[in-house]
């Protein structure tokens, strides 16, 4: 096993880190702000890499790509929050239904299973081809660094409005900030439209690096997601209260993801078997809360009582 083979492939992995980190912070918003577990973003992730690479096939700049990847992803959301708040469906069930549904959307768009975009051929924003000899402000490690640096400086000035406050609340206690005026149910739809365009962004931004649109491409999101907030909370969030840093350590742990992720196929270990490895990391993690109040609590009285 080469050593420099390793270092070779980190600046792919912190690149395709940041990427997978931006959609982590989408997930941040619906699971720990919201309390809402999200399953649409298997299906919102594809979905905002289609539009984007069929909107510059069709001769429309970059940055009218992104923006429509990003409102097609927020419709997303908005179907998943009607299906959980106007017609009653449980969270759970509310995703799964948006995420089958968008995988025959998905083909659609693309019209086949597939869609390249060649950096030959395309101005692209970040690409796999933009990691070495190129300006520092044009790599794409650093372009991705920007886009997570303002993403997380506009949700904090968000969640830090009276309108974000009220989503934090709904999340934190529903039935408090009903009896308080909340509108819950439109906090609910809007947390989910951020979110899904949040992960649209990353679809489309995943789409470009690697140069092609597939439908399968979002498949697991939301294991690697819940594995990046966890691995950010456990590295850097547990230390500092702040949001702003708590959403820098989610964008991080999607990097330590694959910093970790090309570690394991550096060893020669069956990256068939990574993401159950992963959903076994995520399972423990949600765990150990529960094992810590469940037996901690009972071994407490059990000395009490003693």
């Amino acid at each position: 096993m080469n050593i420099l083979s390793l270092l070779g492939s980190m600046p792919g992995a912190v690149a395709q880190g940041f990427i997978w980190g931006i959609m982590a912070i989408g997930v941040y918003i619906t699971f720990k702000i919201l309390d809402f577990a999200d399953l649409t973003v298997d299906g919102s992730m594809c979905t905002g890499g289609a539009v984007c690479v069929m909107m510059m096939i069709s001769g429309h700049s970059i940055f009218v790509s992104f923006l429509v990847a990003v409102i097609v992803g927020m419709i997303t959301g908005l179907v998943t929050g009607l299906f959980h708040t106007f017609m009653g469906i449980p969270a759970i069930l509310a995703g799964i239904l948006s995420q089958l549904a968008l995988y025959s959307v998905n083909l659609k768009i693309m019209g086949k299973a597939n869609q390249a975009l060649s950096v030959r051929n395309y101005d692209l924003l970040v690409s796999l081809q933009y990691l070495r000899n190129v300006p520092f402000y044009k790599n794409s490690i650093f372009v991705i660094v920007v886009i997570v640096i303002v993403l997380i400086a506009v949700l904090y000035w968000f969640f830090g409005t009276e309108f974000g406050s009220s989503i934090r609340a709904t999340g934190c206690n529903l039935n408090m900030s009903r009896a308080q005026g909340i509108n819950t149910n439109f906090n609910t739809v809007f947390a989910l439209m951020l979110s899904n365009g949040i992960v649209a962004l990353s679809g489309a931004l995943l789409a470009q690096y690697q140069g092609f649109a597939d439908v399968q491409m979002g498949r697991g999101a939301i294991v690697i997601g819940l594995a990046a907030v966890i691995i950010g909370e456990a590295i850097i969030g547990r230390f500092f209260s702040n949001f702003a840093v708590q959403l820098l350590a989610v964008g991080i742990g999607g990097v330590v993801y694959y910093i970790v992720y090309q570690i394991v196929i550096w060893c020669g270990i069956d990256t068939d078997l990574l993401k159950m490895l992963s959903a076994v990391v995520v399972a423990l993690f949600l765990g150990i809360p529960y094992w810590k109040s469940h037996y901690g609590s009972g071994a407490k009285g059990g000395k009490k009582n003693a």
